[in-house]
């Protein structure tokens, strides 16, 4: 299995997807592959104008993009795929959709035989057992909260340990605490801005800024970066 699974697809003052886009290079290689790319998280644009900003960006480290709703066979759309691309935006939407469409039986199995998963944001999120640990709120009700399952453990995307002057509410890691509290038998990664997981199989490292935090219930939180090996994760 090989997932590539981003935090964020934009810095402040970058293009989008630009700075992880020598990753994503690297990633998916030298050979061109045509990818389907999956935009359900997109509420506030349309399918297009997502579609066109990740075609632009993947022709140019030599890929080929594809939307899923241009088919009118989605399940052999994703079968078909050679790269699947999950973009970012609302958590809850993609999932609604992804799971009123039937596609993630159709999903784990093309990733699990060796399909190049590539996710950010939303799209990470869904990798996971469950969205549980969105930071998004909940604007549609999926069927259930249950998600791709490509990974054992959570991941929150645009982890922050910012707690601005003033702020009265629960920090990132208050709601993780929380989270980990009634779920003491997973991780929770707290990925931070600029940076992303790797899996290869059961290899699992960190790439990007700084450290990654990593919950789990009664320990210490961890720091870890890009020397250390992240695969006691996948067990």
């Amino acid at each position: 299995m090989r997932l590539l699974l981003i935090s964020n697809s934009t810095n402040p003052g970058e293009q989008f997807l630009d700075y992880p886009k020598n990753n994503i290079k690297k990633f998916l290689g030298q050979n061109p592959l045509n990818a389907l790319f999956i935009p359900y998280a997109a509420v506030t644009f349309s399918y297009d104008e997502y579609e066109k900003k990740v075609v632009e960006r993947f022709r140019e480290i030599g890929h080929e993009i594809v939307s899923i709703h241009h088919f009118n066979d989605h399940l052999a759309a994703v079968k078909k795929s050679e790269a699947i691309i999950v973009g970012g935006g609302n958590t809850w939407q993609l999932l609604k959709m992804i799971r009123e469409k039937n596609l993630i039986d159709t999903l784990r199995k093309k990733v699990i035989a060796g399909t190049p998963y590539i996710g950010w944001s939303a799209g990470s999120n869904v990798a996971c057992p469950t969205i549980k640990t969105t930071n998004d709120m909940p604007v549609v009700e999926p069927d259930s909260f249950e998600a791709i399952n490509l990974i054992p453990f959570q991941i929150n995307p645009h982890y922050t340990d910012f707690n601005p002057a003033g702020h009265a509410g629960e920090t990132r890691e208050q709601r993780i605490n929380e989270f980990i509290e009634l779920n003491p038998e997973l991780f929770v990664v707290g990925l931070r801005e600029g940076s992303m997981l790797i899996r290869n199989d059961e290899k699992l490292t960190f790439s990007g800024r700084g450290t990654v935090r990593i919950f789990k219930k009664n320990a210490i939180p961890m720091e870890l970066g890009a020397t250390d090996d992240l695969s006691f994760l996948l067990k």
